[in-house]
């Protein structure tokens, strides 16, 4: 068994010189849901624990990370947890949505409703800020379990998606082997009307199949919904000219296994004039069923707006929407590609690079170094030293640029600030950073700027 997973590393090894998907390395993640605010890219993602089995998910949380070139992912912690609730039972982080309106980000999940009406529910987080913490908005769920009966189970009430339409009215879908929809009021953490109940068999609207993870989103003057059937699950779609139906089946978007998974779960967003696919698979080492990992691929509609059937892609987005500054601080838990690596934060502490050891690396793409600098800097922590960071170009033995000499600073998070000399670096290039040292755990990276 150590000689196949000994084997397993080497390949995984290799496929990552090239690789970009899954585009988090660190941790594992799950049920994409991407936001754009502004000039970034939101990732709000599920987080599968290291220590779930195949017999059961471990769910606790929800994380985030951001971009703005599709290709380097910062990673900014935890987000929510379903502790922080009070009624909602652990471990049950299900799909979630967020969303902006009126200043504030509005986050709809499905935990397991812990009060006297057990089962799935629909609940409303809200912050002021992308970057949370979110608070639960109203000290119980937006939708009751009691509420819905299509399905006859009681975990229907999951996986909610949201729009908000051009003349202001917004729509919350969900639903596990059910489709329910209600009109949002502009507080978004109430609603208008009876809950709508959708025909899931009816083949002319949903096709072979519905079962859960629907994701509701408008192009041009057609609304689209992405769900996922079977099992192992497929991705299809539907379209409507009303953002409540009726709808018509579109076809398939992604075959099951396709991606090398069971499950799936999608999302597609428009960002910087170009459209996004998100997905997920168990790419990562040690992943399976319970231990997924987010993917994402670029796509274009069909002239008649149609979508493409889509094929999973470990290169992902080839091409950056925008160089990174280098000159700026730069958060070390931005990373396009990582081997070995964990990142680590909490609401109490920042996100930094952890359980780095000899052979490492981190990789961060299309860097653009203009004239060429003449220092770096890195801040670390140690509780150990005798370690090195060398900063490498355009691959993991490239041309080595810089140098730091990392020695024991006092504490894993005792940071200080080191600072080398640079060789002469011109023009846009991938820089990797490889960690070198003893056996066990070198130190802690925080952030890098050049100088």
């Amino acid at each position: 068994m150590k000689k196949l997973k000994s084997i397993l590393a080497m390949v995984f090894a290799c496929q990552s010189v090239f690789a970009q998907n899954p585009i988090i390395q660190t941790v594992y993640t799950a049920d994409p849901a991407p936001m754009v605010y502004k000039d970034t890219l939101f990732l709000y993602t599920g987080h599968d624990e290291d220590d779930a089995t195949e017999d059961r998910f471990v769910m606790k949380d929800y994380l985030l990370f951001s971009t703005t070139d599709m290709v380097n992912w910062t990673h900014h912690g935890q987000v929510l947890s379903t502790e922080w609730f009070g009624w909602t039972a652990p471990l049950n982080a299900n799909a979630a949505q967020v969303t902006f309106r009126n200043g504030k980000f509005y986050f709809y999940l499905s935990p397991w409703s812990a009060l006297t009406d057990k089962g799935d529910c629909i609940a409303v987080a809200v912050s002021d800020s992308p970057f949370g913490p979110f608070k639960d908005a109203l000290g119980k769920p937006l939708i009751n379990p009691g509420q819905t009966t299509y399905s006859g189970h009681l975990w229907e009430d999951l996986d909610p998606t949201v729009l908000i339409d051009n003349d202001g009215q917004a729509y919350l879908y969900w639903g596990n082997n059910a489709l329910y929809c209600v009109k949002l009021n502009k507080d978004m953490i109430s609603y208008s009307g009876e809950i709508m109940t959708f025909d899931i068999k009816n083949k002319n609207e949903f096709g072979p199949d519905y079962e859960e993870a629907p994701w509701l989103f408008k192009r041009n003057n057609t609304y689209y919904i992405l769900y996922a059937a079977h099992i192992p699950e497929a991705i299809y779609y539907a379209t409507s000219s009303k953002p409540t139906g009726p709808w018509k089946y579109g076809g398939i978007v992604m075959r099951a296994m396709a991606q090398g998974s069971i499950g799936n779960h999608p999302a597609a967003i428009e960002f910087k004039g170009e459209w996004f696919f998100f997905y997920m698979n168990q790419d990562l080492p040690g992943g399976h069923s319970k231990r997924r990992a987010v993917n994402v691929i670029p796509f274009k509609f069909n002239p008649d707006g149609s979508i493409p059937e889509l094929k999973h892609s470990k290169q992902g987005v080839l091409k950056p929407l925008k160089n990174l500054n280098p000159y700026q601080r730069v958060e070390a838990e931005t990373i396009a590609w990582a081997e070995g690596v964990k990142t680590y934060g909490t609401r109490k502490t920042n996100v930094y690079v952890t359980k780095i050891n000899n052979g490492d690396y981190i990789k961060v793409r299309s860097v653009d170094f203009g004239k060429g600098p003449d220092k770096f800097s890195a801040c670390i922590a140690s509780a150990t030293g005798g370690s090195q960071i060398e900063v490498r170009i355009d691959s993991v033995d490239g041309p080595l640029i810089a140098v730091i000499k990392v020695d024991n600073t006092g504490g894993w998070e005792n940071w200080i600030v080191r600072s080398s000399k640079t060789e002469q670096v011109k023009g846009i290039h991938d820089v990797y950073f490889v960690f070198k040292g003893g056996d066990g755990d070198l130190f802690n990276f925080d952030w890098w700027r050049f100088e």
